[in-house]
This record gives structure tokens, C-alpha cells and sequence, in this order.
């Protein structure tokens, strides 16, 4: 078989298997393997193993667990709620205010958790019922929430970031500091189109208003504060170059996990033993999807289709800004498929070389890149957070709830836009924090 006739049987094999509903790792393995196998026959499987073996054997990736079981910690307690209550009740004088504290608890606990369907579950089963009795359109309700979700993935620490970092042998720590003001960009970004979605659709933010006394507002803090304080120190330790990456998740997860059991007396060993399995679920899941994605990637660059797509992207005599715009494109078709690890893990080696020839910063195209996976969070055909809603809020029209989260994609590119024309958004911070690159 020609090595284009077995490109084709990759990435079309791939599909076919993602549209019979098989979860992305084993679609992505079985896809590499049959495409491996027509070009090279059956000892192609003697090397199968290493190669994805070596595809996780980083000791970098052990903060993903680590983060992983610090976030787990946080959405199988009470954290969530306690969170979203005190934003509730601080920001209910403001206009929108349950609105803009359902995406203020999404970017908090995104911070807490890294993950973009646990913040749209935690936050969503609180929020969205909440929103509905106070009368907010359910396109409102729901589209804020799947939007705010997606912050899960930007706001450090990230491990899509994570993920980029070891693939591209960037700086975490660095990585981090670039998704921290272009994170609190779009937060407000979200934010105002809430606001403006809301009275748009007529409705009547000072006849809902709820009014909460002093004590009813300062209930919750102590709670809500040892978690920021754990961030704050995690993200503190990894900026000023303390601890690894590895280190600092590590710690992380341990005093996240000691605050929720004393906090929230988780004693009993069942309350301990969900948050290890749902660590130990979406750990595996995403292990396997990089293994997968490494035997994916080492087919493409065996039937040479990572090096001509390369080659091709770099030998069109257009302007480097037409050609990040071509990028873009290239990352939400991607995105709207496939989980942002998984793209990042098989794209990022083949674009990385492209974007830094071309004079861009690596860090400054991570959140350009990150922000493109966002989109693909909330867009079919996968839209990963859009089932998440639909699961927590079955009440709600699908249409609905895809037509409230739209107009945030469009709030996303004008974020893109924004960063372009202003990259210092996401250079400044670690170039001030850690010197120039």
C-alpha cells in the first residue's frame, strides 16, 4: 500500500471509529495500528509497545495526577457549593450578580481543579437551577456555565498546559504565568456578555435581587480561603522556582486533600475512596489518551504525513500572520474533534518548529492554542461541556442550551484578536516574573 493510500486510511479510520461512539484512546490506537500494520506488516508490532510506553514515560507527567487528584478532592466535597454561595453573596447587589458569580466560581474552581467538565458539573448543578428560579433565560443559565467551564483549561494550573509544556519542552512554570492575565481577560470578557445577553432578553436584574446580611456573607470564607491559599502557594512555588512542577503538584494535592477531610469530615473511607477513584479514572483516561496519541503521532511521521503537512504549512510565501490564521483554523477543526490533550499531544511537536521560525513566542501561541481548544469544548460535534450541561440540566432544550453557549465562541475569538494585536497579555507576566526568554 502507497504511504498516501495508508494516510488516508488513518485519518479516515479514525473518524469512522470516533463516529461509532469508541472512546478517543482506543479509536486513536486502533486507527495508528491498522495504518502501521498495511505499510510495514505484523513486526511493526514488536515496537508497538515501546512506543507508546515512551509516549508517558516523562517523570514531568507525574503533576498530572497529581493535579488531577487535588481537583477530584475539591469536586467530590462540598467546596464547590460553599464556593459558589459566597460568590453569590457578595456579588448579589451587583447587576447580574448571580450571573457573573456562576463565572467567577467557574475561573476559581477551574484554578482549584484544572478541569473544564468537573467545573462545569460542580458549578452547573448548583448554578443552573438556581439561575432558572430566579427567572434567567435558560440560554443564559446554561451557556454561561458551558462557556465558564471551559476556563478549566487556561486558568493555571493547567494541565493542558501541562501536557504542551512537555511537548514542546517549554517551561511549565512559564506557561503558567502566560495563561494568568489572558485567563482573567476572558473571564470579564465573559462576564460582560452575560451581562449584556441577560438585559438583551429583557431581563429584570433589580427585581430579583436577593440581599444577604454581613454575617450570612462572611460565613463561608474560611472555608473558601485555605483552598486559594493552596493555589496561591502551589502557583507561588512553581513561579519562584522552589519546587518542580511535579514537587509543587504533589504538594498541592496533599494539602487540598488533608483541608477537604478536616474541613468537610470526610473520615469514613468510602468519602476518601470516591476521591481516589474518580482521581484514578480521569488520570487513566488521559494517560491513555497520550500513549494513544504518541502511537498516532509516530504513524503519521512513519507514513511521512506529519512532515508534509509541515512542509507544506511552512513553504506558503504568505505573511507570518496569514499563516497563524491558517494555524487557527487548523486547531478548531481539530478542537471540534478531538480532546485538547489529544490535539495538543499529536499537533504541538509538528507546529512548535513553524510558529518559532515564523517569530512568534512559544508561550504567547500556548494560550492561542489553549483558547482554540476552549472553543472546541463547547462546539459539536463533541462539545464535551455541552453533554456535561445536558447531564446536569436535562430540562433545558438542547437548542437552547447550544444557543447560549455560541455567542461565546465568538467572545473567544475577539479574545484571540485581542491577543494578537496585544501578545504582551501573555508575555508580559513571565518575561516581568522569570527575565526575557
Amino acid at each position: 500500500m502507497s504511504t498516501l493510500s495508508a494516510g488516508l486510511l488513518l485519518i479516515v479510520s479514525l473518524f469512522v471509529l470516533l463516529g461509532t461512539g469508541m472512546p478517543i484512546a482506543f479509536a486513536l490506537g486502533l486507527s495508528a495500528v491498522a495504518a502501521l500494520v498495511l505499510q510495514n506488516g505484523l513486526p511493526i508490532f514488536y515496537i508497538l509497545g515501546d512506543t507508546m510506553f515512551s509516549g508517558i514515560a516523562n517523570l514531568a507527567y507525574v503533576s498530572i495526577p497529581m493535579f488531577v487528584l487535588m481537583g477530584a478532592a475539591v469536586a467530590s466535597s462540598p467546596a464547590g457549593a460553599d464556593l459558589y454561595t459566597a460568590l453569590d453573596r457578595w456579588l448579589n447587589r451587583v447587576p447580574g450578580g448571580l450571573v457573573l458569580s456562576n463565572i467567577g466560581a467557574c475561573a476559581i474552581f477551574s484554578g482549584m481543579t484544572g478541569s473544564s467538565p468537573a467545573t462545569c458539573a460542580a458549578i452547573g448543578k448548583m448554578g443552573i437551577p438556581e439561575m432558572l428560579n430566579r427567572g434567567y433565560p435558560n440560554s443564559v443559565a446554561t451557556g454561561s456555565i458551558a462557556a465558564g467551564g471551559t476556563l478549566g483549561i487556561l486558568i493555571p494550573p493547567s494541565v493542558t498546559l501541562i501536557v504542551y509544556g512537555i511537548a514542546t519542552e517549554t517551561s511549565i512554570g512559564r506557561l503558567f504565568m502566560a495563561g494568568v492575565l489572558p485567563g482573567i481577560m476572558l473571564t470579564v470578557m465573559f462576564m460582560i456578555w452575560a451581562v449584556i445577553d441577560c438585559k438583551r432578553k429583557g431581563y429584570n436584574f433589580d427585581a430579583r435581587a436577593v440581599r444577604y446580611t454581613l454575617k450570612e456573607r462572611l460565613v463561608g470564607l474560611p472555608r473558601i480561603l485555605p483552598f486559594l491559599l493552596i493555589i496561591a502557594g502551589t502557583l507561588y512555588v512553581l513561579y519562584g522556582g522552589v519546587a518542580t512542577p511535579s514537587e509543587a503538584a504533589g504538594a498541592g494535592a496533599f494539602l487540598t486533600l488533608l483541608v477537604v477531610i478536616l474541613a468537610y469530615r470526610l473520615f469514613r473511607f468510602r468519602s476518601v475512596s470516591t476521591i481516589f477513584s474518580s482521581a484514578m479514572r480521569e488520570s487513566v483516561m488521559i494517560m491513555m489518551i497520550m500513549a494513544a496519541a504518541e502511537l498516532f503521532a509516530f504513524a503519521l511521521s512513519s507514513l511521512y504525513i506529519t512532515q508534509s503537512i509541515a512542509e507544506t504549512i511552512a513553504a506558503l510565501d504568505v505573511n507570518r500572520w496569514v499563516l497563524m490564521g491558517i494555524i487557527n483554523v487548523f486547531l478548531l477543526v481539530c478542537g471540534m474533534f478531538l480532546p485538547p490533550i489529544a490535539v495538543i499531544v499529536m499537533t504541538a511537536p509538528m507546529l512548535f518548529p513553524i510558529v518559532t521560525q515564523a517569530g512568534f513566542d512559544p508561550y504567547w501561541f500556548a494560550i492561542i492554542l489553549t483558547i482554540n481548544m476552549e472553543v472546541g469544548l463547547i462546539t459539536p460535534p463533541i462539545g464535551l461541556n455541552l453533554f456535561v450541561i445536558n447531564a446536569i440540566a436535562p430540562t433545558v432544550p438542547t437548542k437552547d442550551v447550544l444557543w447560549g453557549a455560541l455567542p461565546y465562541v465568538l467572545v473567544m475569538f475577539l479574545a484571540i484578536l485581542i491577543l494578537c494585536i496585544f501578545p504582551g497579555i501573555a508575555t508580559w507576566l513571565p518575561n516581568h516574573m522569570m527575565g526575557a526568554v
